[in-house]
């Protein structure tokens, strides 16, 4: 079997169809049998749904034709499971849901109750039937979706995955910080409600300074793991599929961190694509912080941690709710332009500052039995400069330097690259 994948598609505005770089980017797509990308925006007409009280970061929304154009580059798998699946509340989700089956393209990861949101999504392809099981991290607790009980619906929403994080500390320091604790009183509150039977129990060996979680070990450190009743929801999930399916693809959207880089993935985020293959998935499709992260063949299963931006439009949001106004002490007599002038500090900050994040691949692999067989990477930058109408767009990179910083950030999963006409061919 053959596949293509792209990241985030932050899409604001219609795309001009044939511009000049488009056609190359689209028939790269074309090579694979199945092909994904991240859908980042809710679909919806302007004044059809309320904002949420929360965001994503920015309030996403765009008119439902602009998903016709991103199909014009060949995709036939989405999901649109990330951290601004809500940004327009329930109805903007269902909305979104709703016009992305309307072009009858195969969704995961978003539905009207949480079995639905988690349920895998089958695409029919000439080379084998594909699974699609799509999971979000990056998320506000309101918009998980809600299982159902035998009498009440269950509540729209994604596929969450949760993760939990412990910081272990020395003998001393975690002695400081329990006096600390008991010294404000932060804790007072929540040890009163779990005393009258309320919220979850406290953990034995775990002294908690509010949301945050200390074990005493040796030294200062961070750890994270998956949360164990998601791992084992995404796991069944697999599982059905294998029966299903001839071929497995998990989709995960995940902006945490390990250290101080963005680049570097967060432990969990290891240990959930690993367990996803280790289960049956034949391959991981990560994306969420807008650049490249690390790409690991595990078990002879691509893992792409994250692959960065397909389509970048920050500068193109039309609207905006009362409450994102408000973060940068604005009201909604200012306009939009002065909305983002102002929270990227004058355009000199953010996304569309940073030129990693107009940095991209798409992954072309072939498969044989299940087994990867061939890896390759086409360079892809997004259009920064020029035109309006082309800000943003992808195109095929003319200078594709950025693939040595990605080759050194593989190398530790043992992902080996060379660039060679424009094409970089992975070894592993």
């Amino acid at each position: 079997m053959k596949f293509t994948a792209a990241g985030d598609a932050l899409i604001q505005r219609r795309i001009p169809q044939g511009y000049e770089g488009m056609k190359e980017v689209r028939d790269f797509v074309l090579r694979g049998d199945a092909r994904f990308f991240n859908l980042e925006t809710t679909l919806n007409r302007e004044g059809e749904c309320f904002a949420s009280q929360f965001s994503g970061g920015t309030y996403l929304r765009a008119d439902p034709e602009v998903f016709g154009d991103l199909l014009a580059y060949g995709f036939n798998l989405t999901s649109f499971n990330n951290n601004h699946a809500m940004d327009f509340s329930y109805e903007g989700l269902l909305k979104t849901r709703e016009a992305v089956a309307s072009y009858g393209v195969v969704q995961s990861g978003a539905g009207r109750n949480l079995a639905e949101a988690s349920a895998p999504a089958y695409l029919e392809t000439p080379g084998g039937r594909v699974a699609l099981i799509a999971v979000n991290s990056t998320f506000h607790p309101a918009m998980m979706a809600g299982e159902q009980s035998r009498r009440v619906p269950g509540r729209p929403g994604i596929n969450g995955l949760r993760f939990e994080e412990i910081l272990e500390l020395g003998p001393e320091d975690f002695e400081k910080i329990r006096e600390i604790g008991e010294k404000t009183g932060v804790n007072v509150q929540t040890n009163i409600t779990r005393a009258e039977g309320y919220g979850k129990p406290a953990e034995e060996g775990v002294y908690e300074l509010g949301p945050l979680r200390f074990t005493c070990g040796t030294e200062a450190s961070r750890h994270t793991a998956p949360n164990r009743e998601d791992m084992a929801r995404v796991e069944k999930a697999i599982f059905e599929a294998q029966l299903q399916a001839d071929y497995i693809m998990i989709s995960v959207h995940s902006h945490e961190l390990a250290g101080r880089s963005k680049e570097t993935p967060s432990e969990f985020l290891e240990t959930f694509a690993r367990r996803c293959i280790d289960a049956g998935a034949d391959a991981v499709i990560g994306h969420g912080p807008h650049l490249l992260r690390p790409i690991e063949i595990y078990k002879n299963r691509p893992i792409f941690y994250s692959l960065g931006d397909f389509v970048l439009q920050l500068y193109n949001v039309a609207l905006a709710p009362e409450d994102f106004y408000r973060t940068q002490g604005l009201t909604s007599d200012s306009t939009v332009h002065e909305l983002l002038k102002k929270r990227s500090a004058g355009f000199t900050r953010g996304l569309m500052e940073d030129r990693r994040m107009a940095q991209t691949v798409v992954p072309y692999w072939e498969t044989r039995g299940g087994e990867l067989t061939r890896l390759e990477l086409l360079p892809v930058t997004l259009s920064m400069d020029g035109t309006h109408a082309l800000q943003g767009l992808p195109q095929k990179a003319e200078n594709a330097d950025f693939i040595e910083r990605l080759a050194a950030m593989s190398a530790p999963y043992g992902t080996k690259m060379t660039l060679r006409d424009g094409i970089v061919h992975c070894e592993w």
